[in-house]
C-alpha cells in the first residue's frame, strides 16, 4: 500500500455526508475528512431546522461547502428535508448526477425535540421517526439498490447512546435513535454479500455548540480524559470504518465516548 494511497485513502471514492452545516459540529468533521482524503463529497443540510437552535451558525452550510472546496475536493451542497419520503432518493441521485455513484454514506442527520413519556406529543414522535429512521433506511436503500456489487461500500449511522443508560425527557429522540440501533445488524446481514458495511457510531457527549457554561462542569466531572469529545474524535473512528483499512468491522455499535461515566 503506497505512501500516497495511505494520504489520501478516499480517492475516486463518493461520499455523501447528511446533516453537515455547522462548522463547529461532526458532520463538517467527518465531511472534511473525507475530503481531504480524496473523496467527492455530496454535502447535505437543512438550514432551517439549524436557525430554530441556539447553536445555530448562519450561513453554516455554505461556508462549510467552501472550506470543504478549499481543500481541493469536488463538493455539492445540497439544502434538504430529510423528513419528506422523497429525500433520500434525490440525495442519492445528486451524489450520482454529480460525481457518478455513491459509496460511503454518513447518515449523521438528526431531528431533536426534548420531551418525556407523559408530556410528548404524537407529531414529535412521528417527525422523530421520519426524520431520523424512515430518512436514514431510506438513504441506505437508494445506495443499496444503485451501487453495484463490489468491496469498499460503507455506511455510517449514528447512536447516541441511549442504549448504555438513561435520557431523560427525551424520548422521541431515545426511541429514534433505539431503532437505528437495532437495524445495524440485520442491515449488515444484508448488505455484505455486496460489499457494503454497516456500522454505527455513538460519538457521545460532543462539544458541538449545545453545552451551556452550566452543563459543561457536570459533564468534564464524568469524563476521565478531563474533557468531553471534539467532532474530530468521531471524525477519526468514522474515517477509519470508511477507509480500506476498517473493512472488516460491520454490524457494530460503536461506543467512541472517551471513558464517560454514565449515571
Amino acid at each position: 500500500m503506497s505512501d500516497s494511497f495511505l494520504q489520501r485513502p478516499f480517492t475516486g471514492r463518493v461520499a455523501l455526508v447528511t446533516g453537515a452545516s455547522r462548522r463547529g459540529a461532526i458532520g463538517f468533521a467527518i465531511a472534511k475528512r473525507l475530503a481531504e482524503g480524496g473523496a467527492s463529497v455530496v454535502l447535505h443540510a437543512f438550514s432551517s431546522y439549524d436557525e430554530g437552535q441556539r447553536w445555530h451558525e448562519p450561513g453554516g452550510a455554505e461556508a462549510c461547502a467552501t472550506e470543504l472546496a478549499a481543500t481541493g475536493a469536488a463538493v455539492r451542497l445540497v439544502e434538504a428535508d430529510l423528513s419528506h419520503s422523497g429525500t433520500p432518493a434525490e440525495l442519492v441521485e445528486h451524489a450520482h448526477a454529480a460525481f457518478g455513484g455513491l459509496d460511503i454514506l454518513v447518515a449523521n442527520h438528526t431531528h431533536w425535540a426534548g420531551g418525556g413519556i407523559l408530556e410528548v406529543a404524537s407529531d414529535s414522535l412521528d417527525r422523530h421517526y421520519a426524520v431520523i429512521v424512515r430518512g436514514s433506511l431510506l438513504l441506505v436503500q437508494e445506495m443499496a439498490k444503485r451501487r453495484p456489487a463490489g468491496p469498499g461500500g460503507r455506511v455510517v449511522l449514528f447512536s447516541s447512546g441511549q442504549h448504555l443508560g438513561p435520557m431523560p425527557d427525551e424520548i422521541g429522540y431515545v426511541a429514534a435513535k433505539g431503532a437505528l440501533v437495532q437495524a445495524v445488524p440485520s442491515l449488515s446481514h444484508e448488505l455484505i454479500e455486496q460489499g457494503i458495511t454497516v456500522n454505527a457510531v455513538n460519538p457521545g457527549p460532543n462539544d458541538t455548540g449545545w453545552v451551556t457554561d452550566e452543563f459543561r462542569p457536570e459533564l468534564e466531572a464524568r469524563a476521565p480524559l478531563g474533557r468531553i469529545g471534539r467532532p474530530e474524535d468521531t471524525a477519526d473512528l468514522v474515517s477509519f470504518l470508511c477507509s480500506e483499512r476498517g473493512g472488516w468491522i460491520t454490524g457494530q455499535v460503536l461506543n467512541s465516548e472517551g471513558g464517560f461515566r454514565r449515571g
